[in-house]
């Protein structure tokens, strides 16, 4: 697979004193690592998919300057060794690589390296782990060129991703991190079915937002190659489970994001982050965690 190199990207300006503030008190009051026991090892491996919404969005009191913060604080709070994003835009992925030194990120844009748009950017613990390959593959019928759309997609998705040797365990495993398209129904089934098969024969841990629910034909086709939800392997029985909150009031009735993994593996956690700041969320989804430890 392809490795371009990561766009050009500026910084956001600075978060307000007042909303640092606030971010840095939830942060410290958040339960950590969604319900993991204080028996975590460092074998365990902490996971974060989410969709941050692009920066750039005429957002009002949810735009990005206003809530920047609180994106920070939530990625703070869950401590993750590995971190998805969705929707990133080079600006909003600096300013979080510089919030968060401690991880390391690599996110080229949807249209080609050195342009403004979207990634899906994946981050992991830069003093963990060791990053063996990384690259980009756009979900279409020519997934090596660069901003190709697939299918029926309305925009070019893609699927980032980075092989890291666990320096704890020794353990190599992949991190891949998709984006499914928001309209194109064939286009999110059949680019499911093409991360399932350019990512054979890996242990992965594939995280994103796949604008479909569970019972939906692209989740079918990944658990038909191997891939088990993380969240459904401990709460296979619960019903609210929403991700997308569009700012609303409440989140919807499906999950679309969401952390799978293949190989073997034991869950030990998995949750649903539904932390508000007041009355506003970080994001216009929920970020969807788990914790896993590789056998």
């Amino acid at each position: 697979m392809p490795s371009p190199s990561s766009p050009a990207q500026r910084r956001t300006p600075a978060v307000p004193w007042l909303l640092c503030a606030l971010a840095g008190l939830v942060a410290c009051v958040h339960p950590p690592r969604d319900g993991a026991s204080s028996s975590a090892t460092r074998d365990d491996l902490r996971v974060v998919t989410f969709n941050i919404r692009y920066g750039t969005a005429n957002d009002g009191l949810d735009r990005w300057e206003l809530r920047s913060g609180k994106v920070v604080a939530t990625l703070r709070a869950q401590d993750p060794d590995l971190v998805g994003l969705q929707e990133a835009l080079p600006f909003q992925a600096a300013f979080l690589a510089a919030e968060l030194p401690e991880l390391e990120a690599y996110g080229p844009s949807r249209m080609g390296p050195g342009t403004d748009d979207e990634a899906c950017t994946v981050l992991w613990r830069r003093a963990r782990f060791e990053a063996l390959e990384r690259g980009t593959f756009w979900l279409s019928e020519t997934p090596d060129a660069v901003a190709s759309r697939g299918w029926d997609a309305a925009l070019p998705r893609v699927c980032t991703w980075v092989r890291l040797r666990d320096r704890a365990t020794d353990v190599v495993f992949v991190l891949a991190n998709a984006h499914l398209d928001h309209r194109g129904a064939e286009a999110r089934r059949r680019s499911a079915e093409l991360v399932a098969e350019r990512l054979a024969g890996e242990r992965v841990l594939l995280v994103g937002d796949f604008n479909a629910g569970e019972a939906s034909a692209p989740l079918s086709a990944l658990h038909a190659a191997g891939f088990v939800d993380t969240f459904r392997a401990l709460h296979p029985d619960e019903a609210d489970v929403g991700t997308f909150t569009g700012f609303g009031e409440a989140p919807g009735a499906e999950k679309i994001d969401h952390v799978l993994v293949r190989g073997a593996a034991d869950v030990l956690a998995a949750g649903i982050d539904r932390t508000r700041f007041g009355a506003r969320w970080p994001s216009d989804h929920l970020p969807v965690t788990a914790t896993v430890r590789w056998r």
